[in-house]
Protein backbone atom coordinates (compact mmCIF):
# COMPACT_ATOMS: atom_id res chain seq x y z
CA UNK A 1 0.00 0.00 0.00
CA UNK A 2 1.45 3.43 -0.95
CA UNK A 3 2.12 5.95 1.77
CA UNK A 4 1.66 9.44 1.32
CA UNK A 5 3.57 12.10 2.46
CA UNK A 6 0.92 13.71 4.81
CA UNK A 7 0.47 12.01 7.85
CA UNK A 8 -3.55 10.64 7.76
CA UNK A 9 -4.95 12.44 10.97
CA UNK A 10 -3.73 15.63 9.22
CA UNK A 11 -5.03 15.28 6.20
CA UNK A 12 -8.53 14.00 7.84
CA UNK A 13 -8.55 17.58 9.72
CA UNK A 14 -8.17 19.26 6.39
CA UNK A 15 -10.53 18.02 4.70
CA UNK A 16 -12.97 18.01 7.86
CA UNK A 17 -12.39 22.15 7.64
CA UNK A 18 -12.90 22.06 3.97
CA UNK A 19 -16.48 20.23 4.48
CA UNK A 20 -17.47 22.53 7.74
CA UNK A 21 -17.88 25.24 5.00
CA UNK A 22 -19.34 23.23 1.74
CA UNK A 23 -21.18 20.69 2.75
CA UNK A 24 -23.82 19.64 -0.07
CA UNK A 25 -27.16 20.52 1.75
CA UNK A 26 -29.41 17.10 0.82
CA UNK A 27 -32.45 15.96 2.24
CA UNK A 28 -31.44 13.32 4.69
CA UNK A 29 -27.85 14.93 5.90
CA UNK A 30 -27.49 17.02 9.10
CA UNK A 31 -25.04 19.90 8.44
CA UNK A 32 -21.93 19.69 10.31
CA UNK A 33 -23.26 22.70 12.40
CA UNK A 34 -26.49 20.96 13.48
CA UNK A 35 -24.42 18.02 14.24
CA UNK A 36 -21.87 19.47 16.17
CA UNK A 37 -24.71 21.22 18.05
CA UNK A 38 -26.24 17.67 19.06
CA UNK A 39 -28.50 16.68 16.66
CA UNK A 40 -28.13 13.59 15.56
CA UNK A 41 -29.25 11.95 11.99
CA UNK A 42 -32.26 10.19 10.98
CA UNK A 43 -30.75 6.45 10.41
CA UNK A 44 -34.25 5.80 8.97
CA UNK A 45 -33.55 8.59 6.48
CA UNK A 46 -29.78 7.36 6.05
CA UNK A 47 -30.88 4.19 5.39
CA UNK A 48 -33.63 5.35 2.40
CA UNK A 49 -30.99 7.08 0.85
CA UNK A 50 -28.53 4.45 0.72
CA UNK A 51 -31.15 2.09 -0.79
CA UNK A 52 -32.58 4.02 -3.45
CA UNK A 53 -29.72 6.59 -4.38
CA UNK A 54 -26.97 3.97 -4.78
CA UNK A 55 -25.46 6.17 -7.47
CA UNK A 56 -24.50 10.14 -6.70
CA UNK A 57 -28.34 11.39 -7.20
CA UNK A 58 -29.59 13.60 -9.81
CA UNK A 59 -32.02 16.08 -9.00
CA UNK A 60 -35.16 13.42 -9.98
CA UNK A 61 -33.72 11.05 -8.03
CA UNK A 62 -33.72 13.47 -4.56
CA UNK A 63 -37.76 14.26 -5.53
CA UNK A 64 -37.99 10.41 -5.13
CA UNK A 65 -36.32 10.63 -1.80
CA UNK A 66 -38.06 13.20 -0.47
CA UNK A 67 -41.52 11.55 -1.29
CA UNK A 68 -40.88 8.72 0.69
CA UNK A 69 -40.61 9.85 4.12
CA UNK A 70 -43.20 12.57 3.36
CA UNK A 71 -45.72 9.88 3.00
CA UNK A 72 -44.05 7.19 5.45
CA UNK A 73 -42.32 9.09 8.16
CA UNK A 74 -40.97 6.60 10.27
CA UNK A 75 -40.04 2.93 9.24
CA UNK A 76 -43.07 1.81 11.05
CA UNK A 77 -45.00 3.30 8.72
CA UNK A 78 -43.01 1.82 5.51
CA UNK A 79 -43.67 -1.11 7.21
CA UNK A 80 -47.42 -0.96 7.57
CA UNK A 81 -47.92 0.13 4.07
CA UNK A 82 -49.34 -2.02 1.35
CA UNK A 83 -46.68 -3.76 -1.30
CA UNK A 84 -48.53 -2.11 -4.69
CA UNK A 85 -48.36 1.49 -3.17
CA UNK A 86 -44.46 1.13 -2.38
CA UNK A 87 -44.00 -0.35 -5.56
CA UNK A 88 -45.71 2.22 -7.24
CA UNK A 89 -44.16 4.91 -5.43
CA UNK A 90 -40.78 3.80 -6.34
CA UNK A 91 -41.60 3.15 -9.64
CA UNK A 92 -39.80 5.13 -12.58
CA UNK A 93 -36.96 4.44 -10.27
CA UNK A 94 -35.26 1.32 -11.36
CA UNK A 95 -33.67 -1.68 -9.54
CA UNK A 96 -37.32 -2.67 -8.27
CA UNK A 97 -35.29 -5.63 -5.65
CA UNK A 98 -34.54 -2.62 -4.08
CA UNK A 99 -38.33 -1.72 -3.54
CA UNK A 100 -39.31 -4.85 -2.67
CA UNK A 101 -35.88 -5.15 -0.34
CA UNK A 102 -36.60 -2.03 1.31
CA UNK A 103 -40.52 -3.39 2.61
CA UNK A 104 -38.73 -6.79 4.27
CA UNK A 105 -36.52 -4.80 5.90
CA UNK A 106 -38.44 -2.00 7.43
CA UNK A 107 -41.11 -5.15 8.64
CA UNK A 108 -37.49 -6.70 10.07
CA UNK A 109 -36.95 -3.14 12.02
CA UNK A 110 -40.46 -2.18 12.90
CA UNK A 111 -41.93 -6.33 13.70
CA UNK A 112 -38.46 -7.58 15.49
CA UNK A 113 -36.67 -4.92 16.54
CA UNK A 114 -38.90 -2.54 17.93
CA UNK A 115 -38.28 0.47 15.39
CA UNK A 116 -34.92 1.11 15.85
CA UNK A 117 -32.20 0.01 13.23
CA UNK A 118 -28.80 -1.58 15.35
CA UNK A 119 -26.56 0.73 16.17
CA UNK A 120 -23.57 -1.48 14.43
CA UNK A 121 -22.16 -2.28 10.80
CA UNK A 122 -22.38 -6.29 11.64
CA UNK A 123 -25.67 -5.63 13.09
CA UNK A 124 -27.01 -3.88 9.96
CA UNK A 125 -25.58 -5.52 7.06
CA UNK A 126 -27.66 -8.75 9.32
CA UNK A 127 -30.73 -7.07 7.62
CA UNK A 128 -32.62 -7.64 4.59
CA UNK A 129 -31.57 -6.15 1.30
CA UNK A 130 -28.43 -4.26 3.33
CA UNK A 131 -25.50 -4.28 1.65
CA UNK A 132 -21.89 -3.01 2.85
CA UNK A 133 -22.88 0.14 1.32
CA UNK A 134 -25.42 1.00 2.95
CA UNK A 135 -24.53 -0.95 5.93
CA UNK A 136 -21.27 1.28 6.57
CA UNK A 137 -23.22 4.69 5.50
CA UNK A 138 -25.60 3.73 8.19
CA UNK A 139 -22.97 2.89 10.80
CA UNK A 140 -21.01 5.79 9.88
CA UNK A 141 -23.51 9.20 9.01
CA UNK A 142 -26.37 7.86 11.48
CA UNK A 143 -24.07 6.50 14.29
CA UNK A 144 -20.57 8.03 13.96
CA UNK A 145 -18.51 4.93 13.54
CA UNK A 146 -15.56 4.49 11.79
CA UNK A 147 -16.58 2.76 8.66
CA UNK A 148 -15.33 3.11 5.36
CA UNK A 149 -18.06 4.18 3.16
CA UNK A 150 -17.09 3.27 -0.78
CA UNK A 151 -19.07 4.55 -3.69
CA UNK A 152 -17.86 5.69 -7.05
CA UNK A 153 -16.93 9.05 -5.79
CA UNK A 154 -14.97 7.98 -2.54
CA UNK A 155 -13.38 5.28 -5.31
CA UNK A 156 -12.12 7.93 -7.48
CA UNK A 157 -10.98 10.27 -4.95
CA UNK A 158 -8.57 7.54 -3.36
CA UNK A 159 -7.39 6.26 -6.76
CA UNK A 160 -6.23 9.59 -7.71
CA UNK A 161 -5.04 10.26 -3.88
CA UNK A 162 -2.82 7.03 -3.96
CA UNK A 163 -2.20 7.09 -7.89
CA UNK A 164 -3.32 3.50 -7.79
CA UNK A 165 -3.66 1.76 -11.57
CA UNK A 166 -5.33 -1.29 -10.79
CA UNK A 167 -8.79 -1.37 -12.68
CA UNK A 168 -11.90 -1.44 -11.05
CA UNK A 169 -13.57 -3.86 -10.19
CA UNK A 170 -10.32 -5.14 -9.15
CA UNK A 171 -9.18 -2.28 -7.02
CA UNK A 172 -12.10 -2.25 -5.12
CA UNK A 173 -10.54 -3.90 -1.86
CA UNK A 174 -7.02 -1.91 -2.70
CA UNK A 175 -9.08 1.33 -2.55
CA UNK A 176 -11.17 0.29 0.53
CA UNK A 177 -8.00 0.03 2.45
CA UNK A 178 -6.81 3.55 1.16
CA UNK A 179 -10.11 4.83 2.37
CA UNK A 180 -9.94 3.21 6.20
CA UNK A 181 -5.96 4.03 6.49
CA UNK A 182 -7.49 7.96 6.39
CA UNK A 183 -10.40 7.44 8.23
CA UNK A 184 -10.20 9.57 11.38
CA UNK A 185 -11.43 8.23 14.78
CA UNK A 186 -13.24 12.05 14.84
CA UNK A 187 -16.39 12.53 13.74
CA UNK A 188 -16.20 9.59 11.10
CA UNK A 189 -19.70 10.52 10.01
CA UNK A 190 -19.13 14.27 8.91
CA UNK A 191 -15.60 12.11 7.38
CA UNK A 192 -17.25 10.09 5.00
CA UNK A 193 -19.51 12.44 3.79
CA UNK A 194 -16.85 14.77 3.17
CA UNK A 195 -14.86 12.44 1.02
CA UNK A 196 -17.83 11.74 -1.13
CA UNK A 197 -18.21 15.51 -1.68
CA UNK A 198 -15.00 16.00 -2.53
CA UNK A 199 -15.52 13.66 -5.33
CA UNK A 200 -19.32 14.69 -6.28
CA UNK A 201 -17.88 18.42 -6.33
CA UNK A 202 -14.02 18.77 -7.06
CA UNK A 203 -12.67 15.41 -7.54
CA UNK A 204 -15.38 14.68 -10.56
CA UNK A 205 -15.41 12.38 -13.44
CA UNK A 206 -13.79 14.55 -16.14
CA UNK A 207 -11.82 17.84 -15.43
CA UNK A 208 -11.20 17.64 -11.79
CA UNK A 209 -11.01 20.87 -10.13
CA UNK A 210 -7.42 20.27 -8.96
CA UNK A 211 -6.37 23.95 -8.46
CA UNK A 212 -9.07 24.34 -5.63
CA UNK A 213 -9.21 20.73 -3.81
CA UNK A 214 -7.97 20.90 0.11
CA UNK A 215 -6.20 17.82 -0.73
CA UNK A 216 -4.23 18.99 -4.21
CA UNK A 217 -0.66 19.07 -2.42
CA UNK A 218 -0.63 15.47 -0.91
CA UNK A 219 -2.22 14.03 -4.25
CA UNK A 220 -0.34 11.58 -5.99
CA UNK A 221 -2.22 11.65 -9.49
CA UNK A 222 -2.30 15.42 -9.38
CA UNK A 223 1.40 15.38 -8.70
CA UNK A 224 2.18 12.59 -11.54
CA UNK A 225 -0.12 13.79 -14.13
CA UNK A 226 -2.86 10.88 -13.92
CA UNK A 227 -5.65 12.29 -12.35
CA UNK A 228 -7.48 12.52 -15.69
CA UNK A 229 -7.00 9.20 -16.18
CA UNK A 230 -8.01 7.67 -12.58
CA UNK A 231 -9.70 5.40 -11.84
CA UNK A 232 -8.81 2.85 -14.76
CA UNK A 233 -12.36 1.17 -15.39
CA UNK A 234 -11.85 -2.86 -16.71
CA UNK A 235 -13.65 -2.51 -20.11
CA UNK A 236 -17.57 -3.55 -20.37
CA UNK A 237 -18.81 -6.08 -22.20
CA UNK A 238 -21.43 -5.18 -24.94
CA UNK A 239 -24.78 -5.07 -23.88
CA UNK A 240 -27.01 -7.53 -25.82
CA UNK A 241 -30.23 -6.54 -27.60
CA UNK A 242 -33.70 -8.33 -26.71
CA UNK A 243 -37.04 -7.62 -28.29
CA UNK A 244 -40.30 -8.23 -27.23
CA UNK A 245 -44.34 -6.89 -27.97
CA UNK A 246 -46.60 -4.92 -25.28
CA UNK A 247 -50.06 -5.37 -25.82
CA UNK A 248 -52.18 -2.33 -24.19
CA UNK A 249 -55.92 -2.68 -24.26
CA UNK A 250 -58.48 -0.39 -23.27
CA UNK A 251 -62.19 -1.59 -22.46
CA UNK A 252 -65.13 1.45 -24.33
CA UNK A 253 -65.64 2.59 -20.67
CA UNK A 254 -62.02 3.19 -20.16
CA UNK A 255 -60.91 0.46 -18.12
CA UNK A 256 -57.31 -0.63 -18.51
CA UNK A 257 -55.97 -4.03 -19.21
CA UNK A 258 -52.54 -4.96 -16.85
CA UNK A 259 -50.42 -7.55 -15.16
CA UNK A 260 -48.34 -7.79 -12.62
CA UNK A 261 -44.94 -9.61 -12.77
CA UNK A 262 -43.68 -11.81 -10.93
CA UNK A 263 -41.97 -11.08 -7.36
CA UNK A 264 -38.67 -12.37 -8.69
CA UNK A 265 -36.80 -11.56 -11.86
CA UNK A 266 -36.94 -8.03 -13.41
CA UNK A 267 -39.33 -5.65 -12.82
CA UNK A 268 -41.14 -7.98 -10.21
CA UNK A 269 -43.85 -7.22 -8.15
CA UNK A 270 -44.36 -4.03 -10.65
CA UNK A 271 -47.62 -3.82 -13.19
CA UNK A 272 -47.11 -3.46 -16.94
CA UNK A 273 -48.72 -4.66 -19.84
CA UNK A 274 -49.06 -7.97 -20.85
CA UNK A 275 -46.44 -8.65 -23.77
CA UNK A 276 -44.29 -11.69 -24.83
CA UNK A 277 -40.92 -12.89 -23.68
CA UNK A 278 -37.39 -10.52 -23.78
CA UNK A 279 -35.70 -12.59 -26.36
CA UNK A 280 -33.64 -12.14 -29.94
CA UNK A 281 -36.52 -13.37 -31.23
CA UNK A 282 -40.32 -13.34 -29.47
CA UNK A 283 -42.96 -14.81 -30.61
CA UNK A 284 -46.29 -12.70 -30.49
CA UNK A 285 -48.43 -13.74 -27.54
CA UNK A 286 -51.40 -11.40 -27.38
CA UNK A 287 -53.76 -11.82 -23.89
CA UNK A 288 -57.04 -12.33 -26.24
CA UNK A 289 -58.21 -12.48 -29.80
CA UNK A 290 -59.03 -9.21 -31.46
CA UNK A 291 -58.13 -6.54 -33.96
CA UNK A 292 -54.48 -5.78 -32.70
CA UNK A 293 -53.21 -2.12 -34.15
CA UNK A 294 -49.56 -2.02 -34.57
CA UNK A 295 -48.53 1.22 -33.84
CA UNK A 296 -45.33 1.07 -36.25
CA UNK A 297 -43.12 2.39 -33.60
CA UNK A 298 -40.87 1.15 -31.19
CA UNK A 299 -40.27 1.47 -27.13
CA UNK A 300 -36.49 1.47 -26.95
CA UNK A 301 -35.21 1.14 -23.14
CA UNK A 302 -31.71 -0.01 -21.06
CA UNK A 303 -31.77 -2.55 -18.65
CA UNK A 304 -28.21 -2.86 -16.54
CA UNK A 305 -27.51 -5.96 -18.82
CA UNK A 306 -29.02 -5.90 -21.84
CA UNK A 307 -30.97 -3.00 -24.32
CA UNK A 308 -34.35 -3.61 -24.61
CA UNK A 309 -37.03 -2.62 -28.17
CA UNK A 310 -41.05 -3.12 -27.74
CA UNK A 311 -43.18 -3.30 -30.81
CA UNK A 312 -46.75 -1.85 -28.90
CA UNK A 313 -49.90 -3.41 -29.84
CA UNK A 314 -53.06 -1.48 -29.07
CA UNK A 315 -56.65 -3.22 -28.87
CA UNK A 316 -59.96 -2.86 -27.61
CA UNK A 317 -60.72 -4.64 -24.27
CA UNK A 318 -63.79 -7.04 -24.41
CA UNK A 319 -66.64 -5.95 -21.99
CA UNK A 320 -66.62 -9.72 -20.46
CA UNK A 321 -63.29 -10.23 -20.67
CA UNK A 322 -61.96 -12.50 -17.60
CA UNK A 323 -58.70 -11.33 -16.16
CA UNK A 324 -55.80 -14.23 -16.46
CA UNK A 325 -54.37 -15.23 -13.05
CA UNK A 326 -51.61 -12.05 -12.84
CA UNK A 327 -53.60 -10.06 -14.88
CA UNK A 328 -55.76 -7.08 -13.51
CA UNK A 329 -58.31 -4.40 -15.01
CA UNK A 330 -58.07 -1.14 -13.51
CA UNK A 331 -60.81 1.42 -14.11
CA UNK A 332 -59.85 4.94 -15.51
CA UNK A 333 -60.07 6.26 -12.73
CA UNK A 334 -57.28 3.65 -10.47
CA UNK A 335 -55.23 3.68 -13.02
CA UNK A 336 -52.32 5.59 -12.72
CA UNK A 337 -49.03 5.74 -15.41
CA UNK A 338 -47.08 7.28 -12.71
CA UNK A 339 -47.58 3.86 -11.18
CA UNK A 340 -45.77 2.35 -14.14
CA UNK A 341 -42.37 0.85 -14.26
CA UNK A 342 -40.08 3.60 -17.16
CA UNK A 343 -40.53 0.86 -19.64
CA UNK A 344 -44.09 0.59 -19.51
CA UNK A 345 -44.89 4.15 -18.98
CA UNK A 346 -42.94 4.74 -22.35
CA UNK A 347 -45.23 1.76 -23.76
CA UNK A 348 -48.02 4.12 -22.20
CA UNK A 349 -47.20 7.30 -23.99
CA UNK A 350 -46.36 5.69 -27.32
CA UNK A 351 -50.04 4.41 -27.64
CA UNK A 352 -51.83 7.04 -25.21
CA UNK A 353 -52.37 9.05 -28.22
CA UNK A 354 -53.86 6.66 -30.76
CA UNK A 355 -56.51 5.75 -27.74
CA UNK A 356 -58.22 9.16 -26.76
Amino acid sequence: MRDLAVHPETLSQELLAWYDVHARSLPWRVSPSARAAGQRPDPYRIWLSGGMLQQPPAAAEKEYFERFPRRWPKVSDLAAAEDADVMGEWAGLGYYARARNLLKCARVVAQDLGGEFPESYDGLIALPGIGPYTAAAIASIAFDLPEVVLDGNVERVMARMFDEHTPLPSAKPILKGYAASLTPAARPGDYAQAVMDLGATICSPKSPACGICPWRSPCLARSNGSAADLPKKTPKKAKPTRHGYAYIARSATGDWLLERRPDKGLLGGMLGWPGSEWAATPQETPPFVTNWQDLGAEVRHTFTHFHLILQVRIGQLPADYVPAPGQEILSRHAFRPSDLPTVMRKAFDLAHAEMR
